[in-house]
Order: C-alpha cells, then sequence, then structure tokens
C-alpha cells in the first residue's frame, strides 16, 4: 500500500512513517500544501493522510484537489479540531475519513486499512490463491496451513501480486506500490525480494516470470 503523510511537523510526520513502514506501507513525505499537490500527480496513492492546516496551499484545497485528480485515492483528514463542524465541512470536501489529534497510532493504521478495503476494486479482508492465504491485517501468511514468516517487503509484494489475481505486475509497478520515492529506480531490489520471496514460498512455484514484462500468481 502507498500511503502520503502530508504534515507540516517534521518530528510526528517523521514518526507517522516509521509507524506505517512498520506496518509494511509505502510511505512518502509532504511537508506543505505545494509538495502534497506535486507529489500526487506522479504517484498514484492508495491513501492520503492529510493534514488541514497546512502552511501554503491550505489541508481543505489539498483535499479537493487530490479528490478531484484521482477520485480513488482514500483520504484521511487530520486536524486539531475536534467539533462536528469541522467534521462535516472535512467530510463535503472530500474527505472519506477525519480523525482529531491527539490520536492513537493503532486507529490510524486501522482506518488507512478500512479505506483501502472501501477502494475501487475492494480489497478483500482475506487474499487467497489455492493453498496460499494471506491477511493483510495481521500481516500473516500460509501455505497448506502452515505459517510464512516473511520480511516487510516481501509481504508487500506477494500482496500486490495476489491482488492482482493472475494479471502481470511489472518491476516498475512493485516500485511504485512497494518502495518509497527514495528508491533507485535502477536498483535489482525486486528482482531479489522475488527470489527470496519464491524459496520462502516453497514448491511449486506460484510466483512466476514473464519475460520482458514482470511478474504474476500462477
Amino acid at each position: 500500500m502507498r500511503v502520503l503523510v502530508v504534515e507540516d511537523e517534521r518530528r510526528l510526520a517523521d514518526a507517522i512513517a516509521r509507524g506505517l513502514r512498520r506496518e509494511g506501507m509505502a510511505v512518502d513525505l509532504a511537508l506543505d500544501g505545494d509538495e502534497a499537490l506535486a507529489k500526487n500527480t506522479v504517484v498514484r496513492y492508495d491513501v492520503v493522510v492529510l493534514d488541514r492546516d497546512l502552511p501554503g496551499v491550505h489541508g481543505d484545497q489539498v483535499c479537493s484537489q487530490v479528490r478531484g485528480a484521482r477520485p480513488e485515492t482514500g483520504i484521511i483528514m487530520v486536524t486539531a479540531a475536534g467539533e462536528v463542524d469541522d467534521l462535516v465541512q472535512g467530510l463535503a470536501l472530500g474527505a472519506d475519513d477525519y480523525l482529531a489529534k491527539p490520536f492513537r497510532f493503532a486507529e490510524l493504521v486501522a482506518r488507512i486499512r478500512a479505506l483501502s478495503r472501501r477502494s475501487v476494486p475492494a480489497r478483500p479482508p482475506l487474499l487467497v490463491h489455492g493453498d496460499l492465504e494471506l491477511d493483510p491485517a495481521r500481516r500473516s501468511v500460509a501455505r497448506g496451513g502452515r505459517p510464512i514468516e516473511l520480511a516487510r517487503k516481501e509481504l508487500a509484494v506477494l500482496e500486490t501480486l495476489m491482488e492482482a489475481d493472475g494479471a502481470t505486475v511489472s518491476a516498475e509497478q512493485l516500485l511504485e506500490r512497494v518502495w518509497d520515492e527514495h528508491t533507485d529506480p535502477f536498483t535489482n531490489v525486486v528482482r531479489m525480494t522475488i527470489m527470496t520471496l519464491r524459496r520462502k514460498l516453497g514448491d511449486p512455484p506460484v510466483v512466476e516470470t514473464v519475460i520482458g514484462i514482470g511478474y504474476r500468481m500462477v
């Protein structure tokens, strides 16, 4: 899952990003509204966690423009104000959810995952491919009832491939969905992750390389 955190308080933004990365999400940061809009034009984010009170372009305007440009992106508006009028106004601007500061990190994670399940097409709560099962919320994988321990990126790659339901996913698409903006686009990290993932998943192989195109579940 690719998430954009828009928050002008750098320490808070970094803390949120670290926590979401521990949950297996690929996270980019924007410290003001201009940066958020610029990043939204080049990356298709699953969810934007948007502080309403931003310097420069206000969070309300960011919300409206993100909703207009990418209607499939989930938006969680975050603000220090928790009044009903603020909630109504935020939702009217196009936000899908509203979270008042201070908030519990576990609640933010739960709301992000809930939004991803309401995306189009909606993500099922449990991904199944043959005898392979992946629970995104619990971040657990089992094959034939046997638990398999995967690293965060391995799990995220597998989730992306299983969501594709047999369609081929390119290395570039995996980089965009699983890694963040700081990843070298010429790296071989996707190929190495796929190799490790195949070894851990065991036989018979379930991830196939489509030469010159990408990878798919078989």
